[in-house]
């Protein structure tokens, strides 16, 4: 039921699990975001798995994630049966131009916010932000090299020295060695793991890298169909990510959706149970939170400049620029509109255009 992105999930479980039920205290609801701000993976999915750890340790963890991702894997998993189906249907490829052009919209919209946000008023993290921004332009594909750079350049300059541990956690590379045969789906559960690894934050902040490698290195989808995947994360409940099992669906069948969203995850999980136990010691260490500041504009920075190259090839007619303007301009006067009812809006009028 959960709609809204990353930031209204976790609003949902402080509502519900700390004020209404009492679950858990304020301090441990705190902890938990704290922990998912530092560590990489999706912010809500890291919220819930780390609350089951607080609950029960590893057990109860894992059952966390399990329910937390399975209702809108299932939604995800049908819709894209249905868009294999019937969407070379007229009226069905008049939607997705609309819902596309909404989604450049908010991504847009979204990075503005996410980089007020996150960048304030430091110079520092503006260019590094800018500086990414301009790479995922100018190459099409987000450069995960200079976002690691981007974390080491920030750590240089507070000049803190960082543990060991916490390097590799805050790296996000998980101690999983994973060896496949060379087929599609295990290039997808790979791809999909080393995507998992390199998001922090807003589930948006993993579209650049997704973009670099399912439609510009593999293949598996062109640039429509990636876009129509955006779009099918944003209006189903759950979390935003869970766009990965659109992706994987249309690579590869439903072996491929699951493979997709397992992979994604699989970091996230990881990083919890493995992390937890060292959080405290963590947390007081300043360059940790240097080096995911300087990741985190990184990825604000790549945001947007993903939603520069989207753009290019998603506005290409006049329906679909003036649908994207629109959107635009709802968003900025009713800031309050649920982002989903604004994109099936956006889909309807492209349906009406089409008929």
């Amino acid at each position: 039921m959960g709609f809204g992105g990353p930031i209204a999930l976790v609003g949902y479980m402080q509502r519900d699990l700390v004020e209404r039920e009492h679950v858990f205290t304020p301090e441990q609801f705190s902890e938990a975001l704290a922990f998912a701000q530092l560590a990489p993976g999706p912010l809500a999915a890291q919220v819930a798995i780390y609350l089951g750890w607080l609950k029960g340790k590893v057990r109860s963890a894992t059952i966390a994630g399990l329910v937390f991702v399975f209702p809108s894997l299932v939604m995800v998993l049908a819709l894209s049966a249905l868009y294999l189906r019937y969407g070379g249907l007229a009226w069905i490829q008049g939607a997705f131009v609309g819902v596309a052009a909404a989604v450049i919209a908010i991504m847009a919209r979204s990075a503005w916010k996410l980089a007020r946000l996150t960048l304030r008023h430091d110079r520092l993290l503006w260019l590094v932000a800018a500086v990414n921004a301009g790479a995922v332009v100018a190459t099409g594909v987000e450069l995960v090299w200079l976002i690691l750079l981007s974390g080491i350049v920030l750590l240089a300059v507070h000049k803190r020295a960082m543990p060991a541990r916490g390097t590799a956690l805050m790296l996000g590379m998980p101690l999983v060695l994973l060896r496949f045969e060379p087929s599609r789906l295990g290039e997808i559960l790979w791809f999909f793991t080393k995507a998992g690894s390199l998001v922090f934050g807003s589930g948006l902040a993993i579209i650049p890298f997704l973009y670099g490698g399912v439609v510009q290195e593999h293949a598996w989808l062109n640039d429509r169909q990636f876009l129509d995947a955006v779009a099918v994360g944003m209006i189903t409940p759950g979390p935003v990510v869970i766009t990965v099992a659109f992706m994987g669906y249309l690579a590869a069948g439903p072996l491929g959706g699951i493979a997709a969203a397992v992979g994604v995850f699989l970091p996230v999980y990881l990083t919890t149970i493995l992390g937890a136990p060292y959080f405290a010691r963590l947390t007081g260490n300043a360059g940790v939170r240097a080096f995911v500041e300087g990741v985190t504009a990184a990825a604000t920075g790549a945001i947007a400049g993903a939603a520069i190259v989207l753009s290019q090839r998603a506005l290409r007619e006049g329906t679909a620029i003036v649908i994207a303007a629109v959107t635009m301009v709802v968003l900025l006067r009713w800031k309050k509109l649920p982002e989903p009812a604004i994109v099936l809006a956006a889909g309807l009028v492209g349906v009406l255009v089409a008929i």
